[in-house]
């Protein structure tokens, strides 16, 4: 029909009558133009900032980090506006009700959230980590008995990742989703052969799982040598490690959730056990800097979660009252109350603490889980980040071991415990900034 961009913006309701036959498909049209026309208004103001701060700051807004810029800001503009959908009479009818849905219900909410989701998305079947967090928060937000002893939160981002996954595993002629199976080498369920480069990441990735010794003359072979001879240097060049890890993020993300032994991926790719490069991956999957939000988490709780009644005789509590009376530095001072903050949250949150950290202690847990050795000496206290009860890494301070036991369960795929699930809530609602972030009890 010849619609272009500036024809699109001008349809008005008895245009896309005629153009469209079925009325939803008339009704999701119609939104997704107004929501074009509110975006392109609110991008063209901010172009005109961004080109005004170029102009007096050529160094700090280049190409690059303008894009990025525009990509967070769309993320962000998604974040705010989002809202349930709707949801059918007989869907309305359980929820009001506050019944646990049943199997055949919760299929019916999730095709609702799923399709909801798409128009938000502008028709993308691919939303990120975040994106799947703000609707699932949402939803346990405004119908707080979905949330399954603690557990809903988990169940439903995964129903939901599945729910996207169905509806993408019939398409073939989508260019977003064949460049998504090309990029991550799926080939199950496709009728034909996709692309030489998903054959070749696949072959790739069989020869890794087999024998990473037997990968020879592949571009892949020569990022992981690189990067293993790397880390073996006291000296390393972290700018070209930052290249070598986003060239092969795509095979190290299918190993990962492939569930490919831990052992296995950190001895191809052993710079996971620095935390600059755990908050980094962490990042990479979720746009969010997670030590900085950290930082500002202990910054803002540390004095509330200390002066609750429920952690007052806590041994962790006692040993930071008795450390402060030798300490008169407000630095040190400030340290040893987030550290002590840290520790306390599981108990705060009624959660199992040794799932959380192991207080000069041994490491029993198998999932993430800090060791801490003498808390609130400054000059003797070690902070380390384990899993599977192996050390992952070291770590300098309570800050940065928070912030690596939050970023291992994401950037290695792991499931929360129900025992750990609250404290764990809690911290990624404010560190993914959702609307109704979780509170302290």
């Amino acid at each position: 029909e010849e619609v272009s961009g500036a024809a699109l913006l001008a349809l008005n309701d008895r245009m896309v009558q005629q153009l469209v036959k079925k009325i939803g498909h008339q009704a999701v049209l119609m939104d997704l133009i107004k929501k074009y026309q509110q975006q392109k208004s609110g991008l063209e103001s901010l172009t005109y900032c961004c080109e005004t701060a170029s102009q007096k700051f050529p160094e700090v807004i280049s190409g690059k980090n303008l894009k990025s810029f525009f990509a967070r800001y769309k993320t962000l503009q998604w974040t705010s506006s989002y809202a349930l959908p709707d949801f059918p009479y007989d869907v309305k009818c359980i929820l009001a009700e506050k019944k646990c849905p049943d199997h055949s219900m919760r299929i019916r909410i999730i095709e609702f959230l799923q399709a909801d989701m798409t128009k938000y998305l502008e028709g993308s079947l691919y939303p990120n980590s975040q994106q799947y967090n703000i609707v699932v928060n949402a939803l346990l937000q405004a119908y707080p008995f979905l949330d399954e002893d603690g557990n809903g939160f988990l169940l439903w981002k995964r129903a939901l990742k599945d729910r996207f996954k169905y509806v993408r595993r019939p398409i073939e002629d989508d260019e977003q989703v064949l460049r998504n199976k090309c990029k991550f080498g799926h080939r199950r369920g496709q009728i034909r052969k996709s692309s030489f480069a998903e054959n070749k990441l696949d072959d790739v990735q069989g020869q890794v799982e087999e024998e990473p010794a037997h990968l020879k003359d592949s571009t892949m072979d020569l990022h992981i040598k690189w990067l293993n001879q790397e880390y073996m240097k006291t000296q390393r060049n972290w700018e070209e490690v930052d290249n070598r890890m986003n060239a092969t993020i795509e095979i190290r993300r299918k190993m990962i959730s492939d569930k490919a032994p831990l052992k296995h991926i950190l001895r191809l790719f052993p710079f996971l056990r620095c935390p600059y490069q755990l908050f980094r991956e962490f990042q990479l999957l979720t746009q969010m800097d997670v030590y900085k939000k950290t930082v500002e988490i202990l910054e803002i709780y540390s004095e509330n979660i200390l002066s609750l009644y429920v952690v007052r005789n806590n041994p962790i509590n006692i040993m930071l009252q008795e450390n402060l009376k030798q300490h008169t530095e407000e630095d040190v001072l400030k340290y040893m109350k987030m550290t002590a903050a840290c520790l306390l949250l599981p108990e705060v949150f009624g959660d199992d603490s040794s799932l959380f950290a192991a207080v000069n202690e041994e490491v029993k847990a198998v999932t993430p889980v800090l060791e801490v050795k003498n808390p609130f000496n400054v000059n003797s206290c070690e902070f380390a980040l384990y899993i599977e009860r192996e050390e992952l890494a070291q770590l300098d301070d309570c800050t940065m071991a928070l912030a690596a036991l939050v970023a291992a369960f994401h950037v290695f795929d792991i499931p929360c415990p129900k025992k750990i699930h609250r404290t764990l809530n809690f911290l990624e609602s404010l560190v993914f900034e959702v609307r109704n972030p979780a509170s302290l009890p």
